[in-house]
């Protein structure tokens, strides 16, 4: 979700701002603490979670000129566990005027706990199901964060038309309608019959299957909504819309693009709606056909602030190509997947963030992009702490929840360097096959999940358990130093040392080295540009790089491309005499099992000999690749006899 906390912003939106703006994340965070902030101190209802709703039907009248709400739920559900009474969210300030299980009245009560509690009139047994209707009306609580809201909008008074419009994220349901609201089910399917005055037009999930019925001075007019959904995602708008009608995707798969908007602002805002198409397509290139295609994609104009991405219909305050991309992406990472837990929320933000992201890298061009990152990386490293992942006690704590530099920036950039170290051709089928995961979609997904399919088209080393550790569980991030040499002809070397921002061992999420893929450009005495990736383990690590010969190293430079979180980098050119020492290189150190030798191009080793801490002989081979598997744990001085000379390296055994 993306939203604007100042009102007086409409008309700015309205008009639009510059189609490459970056979208502002630290407004997102804001807003969404606001969102929140109510509801976050809430613990999942425990008289919830005796039952699986599998279909509502929800029937509401509303007047936009009017503060109230009158409607019929009607609910089916099957139990998890026995059950002889069912409990619905429902605010006090909501009045049930009946429940009835077919054509039998129910006993009901409500309570001042925001719930309604219903007494079946036979146990109902686990894997058993059933249908109650619910008839009940009110005006919806005023309470800060206005999950239900009756305003105007317009640009004089004589142009001001009445508007109502809902936005429950992430709990605010309740406030308007008897439901389920904890994030722990999804509703498998819904109707929506949306009654109100035939001037107005309505709005809800999913598609009218039948045109609207006027009966009288009102309209009904009916959505349905096949996929499952959260309760917080379904949605209603009512006002004298005007529809601007769009398609998208590729046949057989197109689908109709739908957008609600107040008259005075559509000539306006109909150039800005260009990109929808686009960038809808877009997305279904880069990881898969839009999850509700057999419905609707669309927006609907609203007056609250920012963004909210409903499912099938996304309500917008402003329509630049930023808020369109970010909402728009929340149908895929959001919407269709949905984080588990608050300590997951990084999966529908951060994973959001990126891909509104990858809109400017496609549109704009590479140089966009990287500035893009360059501004994420910025806000990132503004602190030396702070993980993607949160824990039990910052679930708690609406701040971090929806911290902009974490949550939303760290997590993006962790993103990108997942894309950096896998490879465009694995990162991307690992995100389609996340999103085709039966078990996750149109459900639920925690870190561990994304992680598997990531793992899964790894072509490296297959675990990504390090890089997860390093850079989504633990804390801060690396300070390169990089210094190159001439280190012969055909050959420079590259030495890269890294110090951490968290540099007390004993804190906690302190990494002891981030290891990651370094990318080094390094310029020729030709203006020839080599730009080497080089995988970095640990600190002091030597790479050779092969360069033409004849041509010498006149520039170096760390990560141009702005693909890894670092601050204060620094990368140098030696100009000193090369020394071999520092060009042969011994990894992993510390090792386990195997010792890996790596010298300079054109040498030869001749003999390995391995000394323990007391100077006795532990090993003699020839080979670079030693097996030390059988060697006790402790410091090993490595003895190298090459065609360049006898060399001395040191090494730990684990």
């Amino acid at each position: 979700m993306q939203k604007i906390t100042l009102l007086l912003l409409i008309s700015l939106f309205q008009i639009g701002f510059s189609q490459t703006q970056k979208h502002n994340t630290e407004s997102i965070a804001e807003v969404e603490k606001k969102a929140a902030s109510k509801t976050m101190n809430l613990a999942v209802n425990p008289n919830t979670l005796n039952y699986d709703i599998t279909y509502h039907k929800l029937e509401f009248t509303v007047n936009p000129a009017v503060y109230f709400i009158s409607g019929k739920i009607t609910t089916t559900f099957t139990a998890l566990s026995n059950m002889n009474t069912v409990t619905f969210d429902l605010a006090n300030e909501l009045t049930a005027s009946s429940v009835k299980q077919g054509a039998a009245n129910l006993a009901f009560v409500g309570n001042v706990n925001n719930e309604l509690v219903i007494t079946l009139p036979t146990t109902l047994t686990t894997g058993n199901s059933t249908t109650v209707e619910i008839t009940y009306s009110g005006a919806p609580p005023v309470n800060g964060f206005n999950a239900f809201t009756s305003t105007t909008h317009g640009t004089t008074p004589f142009n001001t038309k009445p508007v109502i419009y809902t936005l429950s994220e992430p709990f605010g349901a309740r406030d308007w309608w008897p439901c389920k609201q904890d994030l722990n089910d999804k509703i498998n399917s819904i109707d929506v019959y949306i009654t109100a005055p035939s001037q107005y037009v309505s709005v809800s999930n999913g598609i009218e299957p039948s045109a609207p019925v006027i009966v009288g001075a009102n309209k009904t007019t009916h959505f349905h909504h096949g996929y499952p959904i959260p309760a917080y995602l379904i949605a209603i708008a009512v006002t004298n819309y005007s529809v601007y009608n769009q398609t998208a995707g590729t046949a057989p798969n197109d689908y109709p693009v739908i957008n609600y908007i107040y008259p005075e602002s559509l000539a306006a805002i109909t150039p800005q709606l260009a990109v929808t198409p686009q960038i809808l397509n877009l997305y279904e290139t880069l990881f898969e056909v839009y999850p509700f295609h057999t419905e609707k994609y669309g927006h609907a104009q609203f007056g609250w602030g920012g963004g909210m991405e409903h499912t099938t219909v996304s309500f917008m305050v402003g329509f630049d190509r930023g808020l369109i991309a970010h909402e728009m992406g929340h149908q895929w990472f959001g919407d269709k997947i949905t984080c588990g837990t608050w300590k997951d929320i990084w999966l529908n933000e951060g994973i959001t963030t990126y891909v509104a992201a990858l809109v400017i890298e496609n549109f704009d061009g590479q140089a966009a992009f990287t500035t893009e990152k360059a501004n994420m990386i910025t806000n990132i490293t503004s602190s030396a702490t702070g993980a993607v992942y949160l824990t039990d006690a910052e679930a708690t704590n609406v701040n971090r929840i929806f911290s902009s530099r974490l949550t939303y920036d760290k997590g993006a950039m962790v993103m990108n360097m997942l894309r950096f170290k896998l490879g465009d051709t694995a990162f991307f089928q690992g995100m389609k096959d996340y999103l085709a995961d039966p078990t996750l979609a149109y459900a639920y997904a925690l870190t561990p999940q994304l992680k598997a399919h990531l793992e899964t088209v790894y072509q490296g080393s297959g675990s990504l358990t390090e890089f997860f550790q390093d850079w989504v569980y633990n804390q801060g991030y690396p300070i390169y130093a990089i210094n190159a040499f001439n280190s012969g002809s055909g050959q420079a070397t590259v030495q890269i040392s890294q110090t951490q921002s968290i540099t007390n061992t004993a804190q906690l999420g302190y990494v002891s080295y981030f290891e990651m893929p370094v990318p080094v450009r390094l310029t020729l005495n030709d203006g020839q540009i080599i730009d080497a990736v080089l995988e970095n383990t640990f600190s002091g690590q030597s790479f050779t790089v092969a360069i033409p010969v004849g041509k010498t190293v006149t520039g170096v430079a760390f990560d141009p491309n702005k693909n890894i979180i670092s601050r204060n980098s620094t990368a140098t050119l030696g100009v000193a005499n090369f020394s071999y020492e520092n060009a042969i290189n011994i990894y992993p150190n510390p090792a386990t099992a195997l010792l890996t030798i790596d010298l300079p191009i054109n040498t030869t080793l001749q003999k390995v000999s391995l000394y323990n801490a007391l100077g006795q002989k532990a090993l003699e081979t020839n080979q670079n690749k030693v097996n030390i598997s059988g060697l006790s744990a402790g410091m090993y001085m490595v003895s190298l006899e090459t065609s360049e000379g006898v060399f001395h390296k040191n090494f730990i055994k684990k």
